[in-house]
């Protein structure tokens, strides 16, 4: 009753061809693509260097999608070797990180040299400055679910069978948050750590959960230079001084003044942020179209290919769960209980399950019009299914039958509820 009361028929305004839709996401036209993106791409709120990391994006991810095509028969595990592009990325990443160390070589010459002195104070601000700017490697963050193998030994006997599927090491830790999204990264040094976020983990079907966690490990498998270490962290040093340059808004008189004098050193900043880019992004782009066909060997080309229509519509996903924890947040009687995030991600799921196919496709065009992708270092996402549709269509290699689903179940449903009160408590701003 309620697919009957949520139907939408009607002439198209702009062909006349007849429109079937579904009253809760955006009616549109197949034949002549009348309302397929209504809001258009949005860019006026973007910054300049961060709409020319989009196209960049865009350009590179439609070279590669060809050339990556062609080469679905190259050997796997087969790596490229070091580029020209990658050794210049490393030689400018610790250029950036050798004006960090001159910064604290010459706030502490400056402060122990004039030590009670006048020379003190340009001293300390320069140590200040370099720790602001140094080099930080990822830590987890406060209040962060960790889940260990104790806890879940299936889970991670799960992690482990796929890792070994791509001939890589495993993870010394799991990670359950509350955002969209799911990734890998290093902690420290050595230590490998998986983040699975619960609303794309939940709405995703068994297999399509195998091939997240293959694409994951597909990044480990085929490296990301944007994402290494000695990059990664001078990446976040220019951003800083990219911060600290900005202009201020609506700036006094003098204010403004000193905003001129930032002008040199802020395009300096931004000349370097975009030759990482030109240098990175890729690398960066192959990694991502690699870790894609990684998901498709290990959960199969269907779901790797349903796992891109789920990305397609995180932002359903997203606007989904904001309006179920609102709901939830205004039914309870002051203080949140256990009992008002009962049942949150069964009815986020439910919701994604209903998305009809036309919405899929809508998205998939308007992710073609914008070159939408996850983020600038990422191709655009109907240009990733795209590739996983012309590489030979692959089995999985791992598979999850209904004992191990409800093991994984079992496992994590204590977390699932934990998450989901943080949810329901403390919003979704927290993340």
């Amino acid at each position: 009753m309620r697919a009957v009361e949520e139907l939408v028929v009607q002439p198209c305004p702009q062909c006349g061809v007849e429109v079937r839709g579904d009253r809760r996401f955006t009616v549109w036209c197949a034949a002549c693509d009348w309302n397929v993106d209504p809001q258009g791409a949005d860019e006026e709120k973007q910054s300049r260097l961060e709409r020319r990391r989009r196209r960049m994006a865009q350009e590179y991810g439609e070279r590669l999608l060809g050339q990556l095509a062609g080469e679905a028969g190259r050997p796997e595990g087969e790596r490229p070797g070091r580029s020209a592009a990658g050794v210049l990325a490393y030689t400018i990443a610790l250029l950036v990180h050798g004006v960090t160390l001159a910064l604290l070589a010459g706030g502490l010459w400056l402060v122990i040299g004039d030590w009670g002195g006048f020379g003190m104070v340009p001293g300390l601000f320069l140590l200040a400055l370099a720790a602001t700017l140094r080099p930080r490697l990822n830590r987890l963050p406060a209040g962060a679910h960790v889940v260990s193998r104790g806890e879940a030994p299936e889970l991670y006997a799960l992690v482990d069978e796929v890792a070994e599927a791509l001939g890589t090491r495993s993870v010394d830790a799991i990670v359950l948050d509350g955002q969209a999204n799911a990734s890998v990264t290093h902690l420290g040094v050595r230590h490998r750590v998986l983040t699975l976020g619960l609303p794309l983990w939940e709405v995703l079907s068994p297999q399509e959960r195998i091939a997240l966690l293959g694409h994951e490990f597909g990044h480990f498998t085929h490296g990301d230079t944007r994402h290494g270490m000695v990059v990664g962290t001078a990446y976040g040093s220019l951003t800083t001084w990219y911060y600290y340059l900005s202009p201020i808004e609506n700036p006094t008189a003098l204010e403004y003044l000193v905003s001129l004098l930032y002008l040199p050193p802020r395009w300096s900043i931004t000349g370097v942020l975009m030759l990482l880019d030109l240098l990175t992004t890729r690398a960066s782009q192959r990694s991502e179209y690699l870790a894609d066909a990684a998901a498709a060997r290990i959960g199969s080309t269907e779901a790797a290919t349903g796992l891109m229509d789920h990305l397609l519509v995180a932002e359903s996903i997203d606007m989904t769960l904001y309006r179920e924890v609102n709901a939830r947040q205004m039914r309870s009687s002051g203080r949140v209980t256990a009992k008002d995030a009962e049942g949150l991600w069964d009815a986020l799921a439910a919701h994604l399950r209903s998305v009809p196919e036309s919405e899929h496709e809508r998205r998939r065009r308007v992710s073609a019009r914008r070159g939408h992708s996850v983020d600038a270092t990422h191709p655009p996402t109907h240009l990733r299914r795209a590739l996983l549709l012309r590489l030979p269509p692959a089995p999985a290699s791992v598979t999850a039958d209904a004992e191990r689903t409800r093991g994984l179940a079992a496992e994590l449903a204590d977390r699932r509820a934990a998450v989901a009160l943080e949810l329901v408590r403390d919003g979704l701003d927290q993340y």
